[in-house]
């Protein structure tokens, strides 16, 4: 997902004495946003990551470590996890960004990107324990520990930082190699933990900077339709990674393409390759195998057997052959059995009291508002139902808008992007058109709709000046002086 943050223009603003290379700031190196979001990438997400990236860590699988085996300080000998899932349940654990750790990862030992790294490499993954001029802290040994150790001390870092020597808005003198020292003032809590990690700009935290710029800090936020022009390849930003469609159905069953914005070749080489989405929506796979699937967003369903698949209603004739490599780049769903209500959704409305809930796989979520069904279910029919009937399904949390679309407040002219379930501020009109959003697609919503998501790091000239910058774009103010003040 891409992060963007107001207080850019504080550190630009402090770091006058200090030289900038290529947009980096010694001053602001990553946000505090940034390193609090512990849910900004699933356990797929990582795991695609690391395969897109071709490294020895997308196949590396090793014992996680037990309370005891911390407690006696001995090798893990816990169950049998792979890279992904211990960046992912120890982010979770420590309730620290998996894409900071990915960073710290390929940033001390460069794990990600190396396809045949030393067995001391990976037992120091990410150089916690050890110091400059000293040896390494055998009780650190072992990636398990340290991905853990180093979650643990960065949380400790952001939760009190009064404990540690760099304090955000301090002044200090920090060394370098093969350079002067420097004068910088970290501006908040996150910039000031990676110095107390790395006490030096140059080397440690510049590569920190350049790597998280080049893997996670974009222009776009997930959920963006990116197509460069003159090319026919339309691409779905998902996960920090650019998924291409093969088919025009593959795109308009999921998405309007009047979303689609174009950008510069240079812009969309930033992102790792992704997994293709090849089938439409609701398309039925057939496995080499012969097992049947119902492709529903990122997850494949199977049917349990034939009689289910006769109850949902398909038809034979829709059947599409796909290969195993096809249907591997999908999340196994829950399997669609003979008694699975609905398992493509259907609108309902209670005759009684006149609400719509969209009902889905023994669900239904409230539809607070007529907007969604003009826009996100739009042409879809409403069927009715007693209130008896639809007590037969679990409530859950009202419908809201998918990732990538452009929301405003009936009550002001604020416009956000949704991005990973957040609403993400979009500052100013100039930077909505520099990103070439259309202003036709802002959907208006009461605030009761806007509320029901948390808000993310605001994308402001600043930010997005940088990474346009980075990959070559000019970024001259469009004609228009719109603004889309909060």
């Amino acid at each position: 997902m891409a992060f963007f943050s107001v207080f850019v223009f504080a550190g630009r603003a402090l770091a006058q004495a200090n030289p900038v290379e290529g947009g980096f700031d010694p001053n602001y190196i990553i946000g505090d946003q940034e390193i609090n979001d512990y849910n900004s990438m699933s356990l797929e997400d990582i795991r695609q990551f690391l395969l897109a990236k071709g490294g020895f860590l997308a196949g590396y699988k090793i014992p996680s470590c037990t309370d005891d085996d911390v407690l006696n300080q001995r090798p893990c000998t816990g169950a049998i996890q792979s890279a992904a899932e211990i960046i992912y349940y120890r982010s979770q654990a420590n309730k620290i960004n998996p894409k900071f750790i990915l960073v710290l990862l390929q940033k001390e030992q460069s794990l990600v990107e190396d396809l045949s790294p030393t067995p001391n490499s990976l037992d120091w993954a990410v150089g916690y324990g050890c110091f400059d001029n000293a040896p390494c802290n055998e009780r650190w040994r072992g990636f398990w520990k340290q991905v853990n150790s180093a979650g643990l001390q960065f949380r400790d870092y952001m939760d009190n930082p009064q404990l540690y020597n760099y304090k955000a808005g301090n002044t200090y003198t920090v060394s370098n190699t093969g350079r002067d020292p420097q004068v910088v003032t970290p501006i908040n809590q996150a910039t000031a933990a990676l110095y107390n990690y790395t006490p030096h700009v140059y080397n440690g935290n510049y590569n920190f900077y350049k790597i998280w710029q080049r893997w996670f800090s974009r222009g776009y936020p997930n959920g963006t339709l990116l197509q460069v022009e003159g090319d026919q390849t339309v691409w779905l930003l998902q996960g920090g990674m650019k998924r291409p469609f093969t088919s025009r159905g593959a795109l308009t069953s999921r998405y309007d393409p009047s979303r689609i914005v174009k950008v510069a070749k240079s812009e969309l080489d930033k992102y790792t390759k992704g997994a293709p989405i090849k089938f439409p929506q609701y398309s039925i796979v057939k496995s080499p195998r012969g097992t049947l699937f119902l492709i529903v967003d990122d997850t494949k369903r199977g049917f349990s057997s034939m009689l289910a698949f006769r109850k949902t209603g398909f038809n034979p004739e829709e059947i599409i052959d796909g290969g195993w490599d096809d249907l591997n780049a999908f999340k196994d769903g829950q399997p669609i059995t003979a008694t699975t209500t609905k398992p493509t959704g259907e609108l309902v409305q209670n005759k009684t009291t006149g609400g719509v809930y969209w009902v889905i796989n023994g669900t239904k979520a409230p539809i607070l508002d007529g907007i969604f069904l003009k826009t996100k279910f739009k042409n879809r029919k409403i069927a009715k139902a007693k209130a008896k009937e639809l007590d037969k399904y679990k409530t859950v949390d009202p419908v809201i808008f998918e990732d990538g679309a452009l929301l405003k407040s009936e009550m002001g002219s604020g416009v956000f992007v949704v991005a990973d379930g957040k609403k993400i501020p979009i500052t100013s009109g100039a930077v909505f058109e520099k990103l070439g959003y259309r202003w036709e697609n802002v959907i208006t919503v009461p605030s009761k709709i806007l509320y029901l998501y948390p808000e993310g790091a605001a994308i402001t000239e600043a930010s997005l000046n940088s990474r346009m910058a980075d990959a070559g774009i000019q970024t001259a103010a469009p004609a228009s002086s719109t603004v889309a003040s909060n």
